[in-house]
């Protein structure tokens, strides 16, 4: 693909410039010796953020909650766990972070609510409680079986029998975090009345958790077997999600959060977590990108680390965004295990040149920026349901949700206690006291990578144009306002000479490896192993 894909000509929102750093709060810094992350903890860090250079946080749940899947079954929408702080907190939090110019988005989980919320509560109560169809109940299928094959992606039925009134209640994930229904307009109502609660507090955005999840068959039909499902696969996956997700009325309920948030100042952002395939993110931006902001794009996870079908998945993105619409990028998350564990360290400072250089948002996950690895979890020491409840199938997210490394102490900064997890960092080296007084480090390139963004402008906001050449190295032009800016790397642990007809002359702006000055170069290009180059054209 040769095709320039050109910027948008208007004004921008700020979201276009910014890099957004997903805290999982948990795990980033305990203030009080419980061995749990909390919002104190975050605001004894913010300096962090400001020295990093990141444009906005994401955080994930820190409502009232049961905690079975931690912060992800709320019971309470409109407040703090205890085990995290107080509104107090809170709002402390965002007046810290927004004296720094950094942007508060938080995570929306409108699917489902934990069985403890009043609000089931009352719906479990009776089949005549006002509130009885706030939820999914349908009575028994054949036999008394559940009412059809939809599978939990935490293992088992979707369905779950409630002896008190004889029927079943759905529940995409965890039995204990039981789905809405959002065909009931008083739902709607209730969970945007979530969104203004938060925005009235002055945060700065929302990413909605599950997002698909929220239109599912009205007939409830049966998905359809999955032709490719191989043992050894989750359960969940014998089945396509074609009717428990993703219905062609999705965009309503999306459209209808969206024109919340359009009613505020300060531009508000909406991110939707969206596991889909590229050609069918487009969607989600909605007619006349009256959808999301930013679906989120998650393809180059599961793309082979290979040049052609890198390139592939890039220019297929950007071939499908409807037209005004901004891409986004992310490699790593709470739920997906870490860049340097699936492609190793070396190839982590790439993928971290590839991630801050392609044309879009990136979402940054805490402690990439470090080149953290998956931690090993002893079997005693696991949390997670979704592995525990699915032995031997890899599907526990325990081992990318471990504590930040700050120090190289024995607990390393992160608490004074007990940690809930064992902590991140793979022995010494890895921390943020270590790496910020390492020039070659990870944290020091990303901040380096960080600032060169904010800097170069056709980093952030330019065209995006690949350029041919063979093996296994990726180059591609950014251009904007008469800067034009290339980006070469090597993903492969050998040196590699490049010829690339479009670069005649350059000066090298920045490499993942030390190079003296900024050294000129010509067409043919050496790159050392695992290394990375932007350079000035």
């Amino acid at each position: 693909m040769t095709r320039a894909v050109k910027s948008s000509a208007k004004a921008d929102p700020w979201w276009h410039d910014a890099v957004i750093y997903q805290v999982y709060p948990r795990s980033f810094q305990d203030s009080n010796g419980d061995g749990i992350g909390d919002l104190r903890g975050i605001i004894e860090r913010a300096d962090y953020f400001s020295w990093l250079g990141v444009d906005a946080i994401w955080f994930s749940p820190f409502f009232t909650s049961p905690m079975v899947d931690f912060g992800y079954d709320v019971s309470n929408y409109l407040d703090v766990d205890p085990s995290f702080g107080t509104l107090a907190d809170f709002d402390e939090m965002l007046a810290v972070l927004h004296a720094r110019n950094i942007r508060v988005i938080l995570d929306y989980v409108p699917n489902h609510t934990s069985d403890q919320h009043p609000w089931f509560a009352q719906s479990r109560s009776s089949r005549e409680n006002p509130k009885r169809d706030w939820y999914l109940w349908r009575d028994p299928g054949a036999d008394g079986r559940p009412p059809n094959n939809w599978q939990s992606l935490a293992g088992g039925s979707s369905w779950e029998f409630d002896a008190d009134t004889r029927q079943y209640y759905c529940h995409t994930f965890l039995k204990q975090q039981c789905d809405l229904n959002w065909r009931n307009p008083a739902v709607r109502e209730a969970m945007h009345d979530v969104l203004r609660f938060w925005l009235e507090r002055g945060v700065d955005g929302f990413r909605i958790d599950a997002v698909g999840c929220l239109a599912k068959d009205p007939a409830l039909r049966d998905d359809p077997p999955n032709p490719h499902f191989r043992p050894g696969d989750p359960p969940f996956a014998r089945n396509i999600m074609v009717n428990s997700a993703n219905g062609p009325d999705i965009m309503g309920f999306v459209g209808g959060i969206r024109k919340v948030l359009e009613a505020y100042p300060r531009d508000p952002i909406l991110i939707g977590e969206v596991y889909l395939k590229t050609g069918e993110i487009a969607p989600y931006y909605g007619a006349e990108l009256t959808g999301l902001h930013l679906p989120t794009n998650f393809n180059l996870l599961w793309t082979p680390w290979k040049a052609a079908p890198i390139l592939e998945v890039i220019g297929a993105y950007e071939a499908v965004l409807p037209v005004g619409a901004w891409p986004d990028w992310v490699m790593g998350n709470h739920d997906q295990p870490r860049i340097a564990s699936r492609l190793g360290r070396a190839q982590a400072r790439i993928a971290m040149l590839l991630l801050l250089t392609l044309r879009g948002t990136p979402i940054l996950y805490y402690g990439d920026e470090l080149g953290l690895e998956d931690v090993a979890i002893p079997p005693d020491k696991l949390r997670d349901p979704f592995g525990t409840n699915l032995p031997g199938l890899n599907q526990g997210r325990d081992p990318e949700r471990c504590p930040m490394p700050w120090d190289d102490t024995p607990n390393a900064g992160f608490t004074t206690g007990d940690p809930w997890l064992p902590i991140g960092g793979n022995g010494p080296g890895l921390s943020v006291e270590r790496q910020r007084k390492d020039r070659s480090s990870m944290l020091s390139m990303t901040r380096d990578l960080l600032a060169l963004r904010r800097k170069e402008p056709a980093l952030s906001r330019g065209s995006w144009t690949p350029l041919p050449i063979e093996g296994e190295a990726l180059a591609y032009l950014r251009q904007h306002a008469g800067s034009r800016v290339g980006v070469l790397l090597n993903l492969e642990d050998e040196h590699k000479r490049l010829r690339v007809a479009e670069i005649t002359t350059g000066n090298v702006m920045f490499s993942t490896h030390e190079r003296q000055g900024r050294q000129r170069i010509g067409q043919d290009v050496e790159l050392a192993p695992n290394e990375g180059l932007i350079v000035a054209l």
